[in-house]
């Protein structure tokens, strides 16, 4: 009679061999969102299983067709390997590299522009960008994108934070180069943008101010986590119109709610707060008892400033 054999465990190195992933996204997948279990070794080393190899590679295939580490970590093998079988599908009927959409071979040259920490190859590829789509199309067909790109990648632990704040300082210094220039003392609303105390990821709050510029709006950019009473104080300062939140990450900050209500409470009734981000929507209750406007996508935020707009012109004296 045979013995059965032991399960055969596989080193970190291995599985990273097997399934193509780094062994530093292979512990932040472990980690930060239990994708796998691993045994240890009396030395406290990681031994992946062959269950363990297979999940990591099928996770691996899902994330490479668009899906966030986050929402699939958890799911069963057979989820699993429905969600690899459809981008597989989905990849055969794909164009070649050389027919990819314009914005999308932007986008993939923005990343690795971004990977490699390359600022002057990132500017370049943003003007050539903003010549051929011109500024709302460079927000919201590349750099919206981009930026939602950033974040997944940040977050399956592909890239360093340093990359997301390299993207945002230089994407936001090119923006800034290419805003819209208004005449001193202009007549324009003012709209605050900022993210709220906790929120550090700017992208979506430099996009915002560059949105907002572009449309006519004299915008006051006061970067990541701020304090309720400090973006109040700003909006008093400079009689803003609206406060334009970027909520992006984390999704369960227990204190944020609070914040909302604060910065509601420190704002007078006529100021406006807009919020928006991929995170927007674990905060809606919190938005909604603050009458906050919730646009999902650009086009919506430019709807909102267009409407805050009118409203305005309504109320001034003739």
């Amino acid at each position: 009679m045979f013995k059965q054999m032991a399960e055969i465990r596989h080193s970190i190195k291995a599985v990273s061999r097997k399934t193509g992933l780094s062994a530093h996204v292979i512990r932040v997948w472990e980690r930060r969102y239990k994708a796998v279990q691993p045994s240890r070794t009396g030395t406290n080393r990681r031994l992946y299983s062959e269950a363990d190899v297979e999940r990591l590679g099928l996770l691996k295939q899902a994330t490479q067709a668009g899906h966030s580490i986050g929402t699939i970590a958890d799911l069963p093998v057979d989820r699993l390997m429905k969600i690899a079988a459809e981008a597989a599908a989905a990849s055969s009927k794909a164009p070649p590299e050389g027919g990819l959409g314009k914005a999308e071979q932007f986008v993939r040259d923005c990343l690795t522009a971004i990977k490699e920490m390359n600022g002057r190859a990132l500017d370049e590829r943003l003007g050539q960008a903003l010549i051929h789509f011109g500024q709302h199309g460079l927000l919201e067909k590349v750099i919206g994108v981009l930026a939602q790109r950033v974040g997944d990648l940040w977050r399956a632990g592909e890239i360093l934070a340093a990359h997301e704040h390299f993207a945002s300082a230089a994407i936001r210094g090119f923006l800034g180069r290419n805003a819209r220039p208004f005449a001193p003392g202009s007549n324009l609303p003012t709209l605050v943008v900022g993210t709220p105390s906790g929120q550090l990821h700017e992208l979506g709050a430099v996009m915002v101010a560059a949105g907002a510029n572009d449309l006519g709006w004299r915008v006051v950019y006061l970067g990541p986590s701020l304090p309720a009473g400090e973006l109040a104080a700003a909006a008093a300062q400079n009689q803003a119109r609206a406060v334009a939140l970027s909520l992006v990450y984390p999704e369960d900050d227990p204190h944020l709610a609070a914040e909302l209500r604060a910065l509601r409470q420190y704002l007078p009734p006529a100021t406006a707060i807009l919020a928006g981000g991929r995170a927007a929507p674990a905060y809606e209750a919190a938005l909604n008892e603050i009458g906050a406007l919730q646009p999902r996508t650009m086009g919506e935020f430019y709807a909102c400033l267009e409407n805050l707009r009118k409203a305005r012109s309504k109320r001034s004296p003739e």
